[in-house]
């Protein structure tokens, strides 16, 4: 049967359909929202053998013809997902994959598939929905629904599910995941979270624009729970309506009980004892006592054990979940011997690398990143060619993590998921503090490279990609750093973690990240994986965040205090000049003949806007300035006046004489009776050729503006006693009129009897 349901959401109603298209999943529903739709699907498999772990994948998946394009790519079709599909993906995934049954390891995957963007409402939230429905469609066993919502901070209020072009007037973007919780009503499970590249003339223009402060940002998690929860009501009532029998579903412990009492028993407080802070002696010391247990349940349990590896793996981290989680609730000291609030030793260096524009190293414990800034000539933006509205993106930051930065082999190629979300997070985080295109001509590429990791390497990129903006000499309007915030809940008592390392990550119950100036947020990501956070924690969190970015913020700051005051000298020198807009095809010419020229000329890489304005960039600061003033000329030139000497270039000879460039874009005539010293001769080219320099005086400019040349300087003065043979200048002149015709019999190249011109005749026009 075919359901369908509607709910006002912010502006628009959002519409849920299952039952029309894809009747083969397990799950299928087309979500509406505007005119933006997505189709998500969901279907199950059985589980592979021996698997250890929950295989769900999520993809999204972009199709051109949504917005009414073709694909871009050489073979015009879709080929591999974009940076958007990828992260929507990743939005996906945070809040959907916790929901699921302990010990649940039948294959799923959800696919949304886009089919039609309005240009106004993203397509990301519609996605979260409808995957969280199909999934609920599907019957499978998890604690959802699970509903997304996003809020803009736009003239000091939130606003739900704003449009791209509100955004526009908003001090901060956030989208918030959430599933219903018995006790505290809505569980939020996902936070992602940014300022926009323009919040400093948004908070400037005193129109009641709000930064987004810890405060500001807490309240607005506020609203988002009360939307989270409308929505999930929704999609209860829906997944109802159309029927659904949920699937049975048994959880089987994932080790035996057996396995268990035994290794508490007899290894927890050794685990414990192992605990020391240095990272690898730690790592080595578990890894005996892990040995050690293992011979001990092969004693005890008998032969059958070897064949229960899986349970033990299971049981193994189970148990060191336990320890850390008692030592840190019980006692408060962490693995490393840290407080709660402590944050590692951290240390900042710039100018590491010698060719770089910018470098920046940035350690925090055993997580060190290297952090490199590259500029570049704004035609160096990359091209999107996705559902966004976006086209191009100017700033771009790339994440590396290879495998020898925990210590393992690996693969190395292509960036993964997690390393593109990263990078995007990092970008994120500092795009509110670049310049903007007018105040810093320039395109900016940010590389972190992670050469050691113990968690939270992403929000030491913020930091080190900070540093090196500045050691770049970009005029970054704050700088910014970020934390990994992390949790631990054990029976109602939450202990928030500062700076948290790999293992309190995976064994933790709270992954935070915030970044930030000193005075507000810039983007905040979270993933939580247990439910019943009371509000007044997260928020505590926030704060608890803050402290930890100011003490970052004076340890960069000793190295860098603020942006160097001029560009690196390796980087391009970049201007910019306007011109008017009817005087771009002057400077550019004929089939871009004029701008070659200069470019030849020069050596500058020059890019003109439709709106006039010109960006020149060069390796060397004279041909940066000799471009700018070429173009200035032929834009706007100054008058040639009669008398004025000019030193110019022959750009072109002919049987009458020679042209001169005097500026860009002016050109006079030298006659050929001026260039022969007194004496007639048989062509131009035995005085110039073209290419030569020749200084030249302004003998006239006509009402048309052509101009008359003569040459001038020592070597053009007619010798003493030279007889100056003046009849060829005046049959020249004359063939030029086209009336003297000359001595009989000697009519030439000037015309015929009856006093027709002939066009390679002096007759020819003066193009000058």
């Amino acid at each position: 049967m075919v359901t369908t349901m509607s709910r006002q959401v912010g502006a628009h109603e959002m519409t849920f359909e299952a039952g029309k298209l894809a009747k083969l999943a397990d799950g299928a529903v087309v979500v509406t929202y505007g005119q933006t739709q997505v189709l998500a699907t969901c279907v199950r498999s059985k589980p592979r053998e021996g698997i250890d772990f929950f295989p769900l994948t999520i993809d999204v998946e972009e199709r051109m013809y949504a917005a009414g394009k073709i694909p871009g790519s050489f073979f015009r079709r879709e080929g591999r997902p974009g940076e958007t599909a990828i992260l929507t993906a990743r939005l996906i995934d945070r809040p959907l994959r916790p929901t699921f049954k302990e010990g649940f390891r039948d294959e799923v995957q959800v696919i949304c598939t886009i089919l039609s963007v309005d240009m106004a409402n993203p397509y990301d939230i519609p996605a979260m929905n409808a995957a969280a429905c199909a999934v609920g469609l599907a019957g499978l066993p998890f604690d959802g629904p699970v509903a997304a919502v996003r809020l803009g901070m736009i003239g000091g209020g939130w606003v739900v599910n704003p449009t791209f072009q509100e955004l526009e007037d908003a001090t901060f973007d956030i989208v918030v995941a959430g599933a219903k919780n018995a006790q505290a009503g809505v569980d939020i499970l996902m936070i992602e979270g940014e300022a926009p590249e323009n919040i400093w003339p948004l908070l400037g223009a005193g129109q009641g624009a709000v930064a987004p402060t810890e405060e500001i940002v807490a309240q607005g998690l506020e609203v988002a729970k009360a939307e989270i929860g409308h929505l999930v009501a929704f999609q209860e009532e829906f997944i109802r309506a159309h029927g659904v029998t949920p699937m049975e579903f048994t959880p089987s412990p994932l080790y035996g009980q057996d396995i268990w009492d035994t290794l508490y028993a007899n290894f927890a407080g050794k685990l414990e004892a192992a605990i020391v802070p240095d990272k690898q002696a730690r790592d080595a010391a578990f890894d005996a006592v892990k040995e050690e247990a293992k011979l001990h349940l092969v004693t005890v349990l008998g032969a059958p054990f070897e064949a229960r590896d899986q349970e033990f793996s299971a049981a193994w981290k189970s148990l060191q979940k336990k320890v850390m989680r008692r030592r840190v609730i019980d006692q408060g000291v962490r693995l490393d011997g840290r407080g709660p609030k402590d944050i590692r030793r951290l240390s900042a260096e710039v100018g590491l690398v010698p060719r770089a524009h910018g470098s920046a190293l940035f350690e925090r414990g055993e997580t060190q990143v290297l952090n490199i800034t590259t500029l570049g000539m704004l035609r160096m933006t990359q091209l999107i060619d996705t559902l966004d509205p976006e086209d191009s993106k100017r700033y771009m930051h790339h994440y590396n993590f290879p495998p020898f930065s925990t210590g393992e082999t690996g693969r190395v190629g292509s960036p993964r998921r997690r390393e593109i979300g990263h990078g995007a997070l990092a970008e994120r985080a500092l795009i509110p503090v670049v310049p903007s295109e007018e105040e810093f001509p320039y395109a900016l590429r940010l590389v972190s490279d992670v050469l050691a990791s113990n968690g939270s390497t992403s929000m030491a990129s913020v930091c080190g990609s900070t540093l090196s903006l500045m050691d770049a000499g970009v005029p970054i309007k704050a700088p910014v750093a970020g934390i990994a915030m992390g949790m631990i809940a054990d029976d109602g008592q939450f202990v928030t973690l500062t700076d948290i390392l790999g293992a309190e990550d995976a064994l933790g119950d709270m992954d935070f990240k915030v970044a930030g100036t000193s005075g507000f947020v810039t983007a905040i990501q979270l993933d939580m994986k247990v439910s019943g956070m009371p509000a007044d924690v997260l928020a505590g969190a926030l704060q608890q965040a803050r402290e930890a970015r100011l003490q970052i913020l004076e340890v960069m700051l000793a190295a860098l205090p603020a942006p160097r005051d001029e560009v690196s000298s390796k980087a391009p020198r970049i201007i910019t000049i306007q011109i008017p807009v009817d005087k771009i095809g002057e400077v550019i010419g004929p089939k871009g003949k004029k701008i070659n020229e200069i470019i030849a000329m020069t050596g500058a890489d020059i890019n003109i806007e439709d709106d006039g304005t010109v960006f020149i960039g060069s390796r060397e600061a004279e041909g940066t300035d000799e471009a700018a003033r070429m173009i200035e000329e032929i834009a706007n030139p100054r008058p040639v006046l009669v008398g004025e000497t000019y030193e110019g270039t022959v750009v072109k000879t002919t049987t009458f004489g020679a042209f001169v460039n005097l500026v860009p874009g002016r050109d006079g005539l030298v006659h050929i009776s001026k260039l022969g010293r007194g004496k007639r001769l048989a062509s131009v080219e035995e005085a110039v050729k073209e290419g030569d320099r020749l200084t030249v005086l302004v003998e006239d400019v006509d009402p048309q503006g052509k101009i008359s040349l003569k040459p001038v300087g020592p070597e053009w003065e007619v010798p003493e006693g030279t007889q100056v043979e003046t009849t060829g200048e005046r049959r020249d002149r004359g063939g030029d009129r086209g009336r003297d015709r000359g001595p009989r019999g000697d009519r030439g190249d000037r015309g015929d009897r009856h006093g027709r011109r002939f066009r390679d005749g002096g007759g020819a026009r003066q193009d000058g």
